[in-house]
C-alpha cells in the first residue's frame, strides 16, 4: 500500500448484518422447534383433518403453514422494533385485547362446549390475552417500581388487573388460561422486587379463589375429581388420559415411527391440538418425548440468558415473563398428557395445530430477540438494574429476605 492509504474497516453485509446482536443458540431452538413441529402436526393431523374438513387431509397442515408464515413476520417485525416502545404502546393493545375478550363473551361462537374464538374459530383472543398481559403488567411494574413496597400501589392495583383480565377469560370459559395470566403475574411482581410477604398474601388469596372457582365450577369440579381418580387408579382416569396412556405405552423407548401411531385414528381425543404430545411419544418413544422436552428446557435457559443481561429492569420483566409463559404452556400440556396435573386445553407451543398461539408465540420471540440485540450492544455502565440476577442473588443465595433498592442497584453494577 502507497503512503496514506486509508484502510476502511468493512461492515458486515448481508445475512450477518441482518442477524447482528441475534441470540444464535436462540435462533436454532426456534428454528429446531418449528420443524418439529410441522413434522409432528403433518404426522398428528391428516386422519382428523380428512374427517373434519369433507376429506382434506392437508387441511390443518396448511392453515399451520399459513399461520407459521404470519408469526414469522411478526417476530421479524417486533424484533427490531425497540421494546420500550411498548410504554407508549400497551394501553392501545391492552383495550384492543379486552374488547375482543368482550366480542368473544357477546358473539357466542360455540365450539367445544366453549366461547374461545371469533370469526369462525379462526381467532381466540385468550391467547393474545396472555402476551399482552405480560407486557401490560411489566411496563406497569417498571413505572411503578419505586411504590411496589405499598400495598396500594403495588399489589392491590396488581390483583384487580390480573382479576378484571383473568375474570373475562373465565367466563368463556378458560381455566387454564385464566390461571396462567395469574401466575404469570405473581411472577412478574417477584422478580420487579414486591414484598415476599405481599407475595406470599397473593398466593393465599389465589389458592382461595381457586377453590372457590372449582367448588362452583362445573367444568372445574369435573376435571379435578378425575385427576385425582387417576392418581388413585389410572383405569379410573378420564378417557382422554387413558387413551393418552395407552398412547405412550405403545411407544416404548424408540416409537413405532413417524406417521404410525395407531392412537389418532382409533379414538385418541383430538390428536393435532390438546393430545399432540402423546402421538409425538408414541412415534418417537420416550426418547423423542424428553428430547422435545429439552428443547423447550434450552429454549427457557437461553431466555433468561437473554433477560439478565437485558439493558433494564423493564427488558429482564419482558424477557422473563416471556419465556417462562412459553415454558409454562409446554409444561402443563405434556403434565396434562401424563396424568400429573388436571385436564387443561393448553397449546404445546411450536407443535399443537392452531394459529392465535402459534402466531402470539412467535411474536413473544420476537420481542425477546430484541431484548437479546439490545442487550448484546449495551455498555454495561449503563446498566440501570439487572433485575433476574439482582433479585436471585440477593434474596436467596445470601439469606435476606429483603433489601433496599439502593443496594440491589448497586449490587447489580459492581
Amino acid at each position: 500500500m502507497g503512503i496514506g492509504t486509508v484502510v476502511k474497516e468493512s461492515s458486515p453485509q448481508g445475512p450477518s448484518r441482518f442477524l447482528r446482536g441475534f441470540d444464535m443458540p436462540l435462533l436454532v431452538i426456534v428454528v429446531a422447534l418449528m420443524v418439529f413441529g410441522l413434522v409432528m402436526l403433518y404426522s398428528a393431523s391428516w386422519d382428523f383433518s380428512r374427517a373434519a374438513y369433507d376429506g382434506d387431509a392437508m387441511y390443518m397442515f396448511n392453515r399451520q403453514v399459513m399461520w407459521l408464515g404470519l408469526g414469522m413476520l411478526a417476530a421479524i417485525a417486533l424484533a427490531f422494533v425497540d421494546y420500550h416502545r411498548w410504554r407508549q404502546l400497551i394501553v392501545p393493545a391492552m383495550a384492543l385485547t379486552v374488547l375482543m375478550l368482550v366480542v368473544v363473551l357477546v358473539m357466542s361462537e360455540i365450539r367445544f362446549n366453549a366461547r374461545r374464538t371469533i370469526f369462525n374459530g379462526s381467532i381466540q383472543p385468550s391467547e393474545l390475552a396472555k402476551l399482552v398481559s405480560i407486557l401490560y403488567i411489566a411496563v406497569w411494574l417498571y413505572a411503578k417500581r419505586d411504590m411496589l413496597k405499598d400495598i396500594t400501589f403495588g399489589l392491590i392495583p396488581l390483583g384487580v388487573i390480573l382479576g378484571f383480565i383473568g375474570g373475562l377469560i373465565y367466563l368463556q370459559p378458560d381455566l387454564s388460561a385464566a390461571a396462567t395470566v395469574l401466575m404469570l403475574g405473581g411472577l412478574l411482581f417477584f422478580l420487579a422486587g414486591g414484598d415476599l410477604k405481599q407475595i406470599g398474601g397473593l398466593l393465599i388469596i389465589a389458592v382461595v379463589v381457586a377453590w372457590l372457582v372449582v367448588s362452583v365450577s362445573l367444568t372445574g369440579q369435573q376435571r379435578v375429581s378425575d385427576f385425582v381418580a387417576g392418581i388413585k387408579d389410572p383405569l379410573q382416569a378420564s378417557y382422554h388420559v387413558r387413551r393418552s396412556f395407552e398412547a405412550i405405552v405403545n411407544g416404548g423407548w424408540f416409537g413405532v415411527g413417524i406417521g404410525k401411531s395407531l392412537s389418532k385414528v382409533t379414538g385418541l381425543p383430538v390428536p393435532p391440538t390438546d393430545s399432540i404430545y402423546a402421538v409425538v411419544v408414541e412415534e418417537l418413544g420416550w426418547f423423542g418425548g424428553v428430547g422435545l422436552i429439552g428443547m423447550f428446557a434450552a429454549l427457557i435457559w437461553r431466555g433468561l440468558v437473554i433477560a439478565r443481561r437485558a439493558p433494564d429492569m423493564l427488558g429482564t420483566l419482558l424477557a422473563s415473563g416471556l419465556v417462562i409463559w412459553i415454558g409454562l404452556e409446554a409444561l402443563i400440556n405434556m403434565a396434562v398428557m401424563v396424568g400429573l396435573l388436571p385436564f387443561a386445553g393448553n397449546a404445546l407451543p411450536f407443535v399443537s395445530a392452531g394459529g392465535s398461539n402459534l402466531v402470539t408465540t412467535l411474536a413473544a420471540l420476537g420481542i425477546l430477540f430484541n431484548i437479546s440485540r439490545q442487550g448484546s450492544s449495551s455498555n454495561d455502565t449503563n446498566d440501570e438494574w439487572r433485575s433476574y440476577g439482582a433479585v436471585v442473588n440477593l434474596r436467596w443465595w445470601n439469606g435476606r429476605g429483603r433489601v433496599s433498592r439502593t443496594s440491589r442497584l448497586r449490587s447489580a453494577k459492581e
